[in-house]
This record gives C-alpha cells, structure tokens and sequence, in this order.
C-alpha cells in the first residue's frame, strides 16, 4: 500500500462535484459473453475490473480459467490483466489506481499497483477471504473472511472483518462472529459497511462501535459507496432465476443520512456485485448466470 499523495484532490473534488439525481435510472448491458463475472470496482479515472470464475477453486495449473480484467465500458473492450488464480472474488481500488482482490480458496489478497504489471502479494494464510475494501487515500484496505457462512459466533462460527494498515506487518480484528459478512466497502472518513448475507441485513463500523443500519433484507450480498453519502447493493435470494421466471434479485441505493432505499433495478438472474463511480453518476453490477455486466446511470 502506498503513503497518502494528497488529501487535497480528494476534498477538492467532494466539494466541487454536487450529487446525481437517483430517482430513477436507465440500464444497459456493457459487456457480454462473460464467464461468470463475479466481483467488480470501478477506479476514479473510470477503469472497471471484474474477475471471472468459471472455474472455481481450480488454479491454472490444473486447467482452471479464472481471471482478472478491465473493462473499457465505452466500447465494451476486455482486456486480462491476470490468470490461473483459484478463485479471484471481490476486487477494490483506491484513488491512486492500485485494485486489491481476495482469492478465497488461495487464502490470500492481492494487488495490481496503478492497475498494471505482475500482481503482488499483500497477504496470506488468510481464512477464505471474501470481500475486500480500499481506503481511498491508500493507508489501508480492509477484509472479511467467512470459512462458516451462515454460522454465527455464538453458534461457533469464525467469520471476521479485519483491517491492514501501511507499514504495518499485522492484521486488525475488527469485527467477529457475524455469520456471513460477504463484502465490505470503506468511505472517505474510514467508516465500514458490510452485507451479512444470512441475516438480512447491513452494518457499519464507526469508531469502534458496531451497528445495523439497513435489516430485512433478501441476500445482501455485493456492497459499494460513492463519496455523497450513498450505499449500493444488491440482494440476491433467487440466483440464476430472472424476473421473469420468478426470480426476486435486485440492486438499490441507500441514502445513509435518512434510511431511504430506492430500488434501481430488478429482476437480473444473478446480480453478484456492484460498484459506483465516486460521485454516483455511474453504477456497475456483474450478472454472473448472464455473464454480463450492466450498467446504470440516473436519469435527469
């Protein structure tokens, strides 16, 4: 992780860049033919990266096709940055370009610096990492691990959210017992947000203190934040079955100051992730069954 380059571009930006309307949004589909997009982050410059897993828990060497890519959402173009993983999930950046992924079967997280060369390893003997988040200013990223999904402390479950700070050859326990804290995402002011998938429901970590902000849910399972004071994520208690055929799955926004939800779009098969711009202009979700990726923008 690198030393923090310049708080000043980041409240710059905030305070010159006023928030998009998010009554309603228009959809379309901006990469197809995809083999089981799973996790996905969108960079301040605008890159989108998004792992495939087609073949999970099978590493290269043993013919597994697992990849890490960006996308080019103006003309629909993939290029691979990575291969052969067992199984690259979720993904993060920070404002400077560096994307962070777990890969759960491997136990470990890695990195692209500025989103290009060999990746590195940021750390192991990790527990069935899941999701993974970036502080923006590149001071710390942040973890879940969930080797007993479903299972709470109180019921011997082991899932955590844990922290790695910069320069700091340790890892942070932050949270345990959750039952399944699927993926977390940081914002400016470094509180935490996760999805407990089993338990319906959305929490936040604020200066030490716990706290269910979001509860009833269906599946929550992919989470993401823009810097205006918004929540996104999606809900995915039917995977694979689209609205049409009875599936229920959806994806919606969550204005943290007064509780409100409004859906953004519903009825994909399997809309595993989802990721926004840092303003909120753009939304992104992966639909792994479709092997697509959809992305949203407010109408005006």
């Amino acid at each position: 992780m690198r030393s923090m380059r310049s708080l000043y571009v980041a409240l710059v930006a905030v305070t010159v860049i006023g928030a998009a309307s998010a009554q309603e949004f228009r959809t379309k589909v901006v990469a197809r033919d995809l083999s089981r997009p799973t996790g996905i982050a969108v960079s301040f410059t605008g890159r989108v990266y998004f792992t495939e897993l087609p073949t999970p828990g099978v590493g290269g060497a043993d013919g597994g096709k697992n990849r890490v890519n960006v996308l080019n959402s103006r003309n629909g173009r993939v290029t691979n940055l990575t291969k052969g993983e067992p199984e690259p999930t979720n993904l993060a950046t920070n404002l400077f370009g560096d994307v962070y992924w777990t890969c759960k079967s491997a136990g470990v997280i890695l990195t692209l610096d500025g989103g290009k060369g060999d990746a590195k390893l940021v750390a192991n003997e990790l527990n069935k990492p899941s999701g993974v988040a970036a502080y923006p200013l590149g001071l710390a990223i942040f973890f879940t691990e969930v080797p007993t999904p479903g299972v709470s402390g109180a019921n011997g479950g082991k899932n955590t959210v844990s922290a790695l700070l910069e320069g700091i050859d340790r890892e942070f326990l932050l949270n345990e017992g959750d039952p399944e804290p699927t993926d977390v995402v940081v914002d400016l002011a470094g509180n935490l947000y996760w999805t407990c998938t089993s338990a319906g429901v959305i929490l936040k970590l604020s200066a030490g203190k716990t706290e269910v902000i979001a509860r009833g849910l269906n599946k929550p399972t992919g989470i993401a934040t823009d810097y205006l004071g918004n929540l996104y994520f999606t809900e995915v208690p039917t995977p694979g079955v689209s609205g049409a055929n009875g599936g229920k799955n959806r994806v919606s926004m969550l204005k943290l100051k007064t509780g409100a939800i409004t859906v953004i779009d519903e009825g994909d098969p399997d809309p595993v992730d989802v990721t926004v711009t840092p303003f909120g202009s753009t939304v992104y979700w992966t639909c792994r069954s479709a092997g697509v990726i959809v992305q949203a923008t407010p109408k005006r």
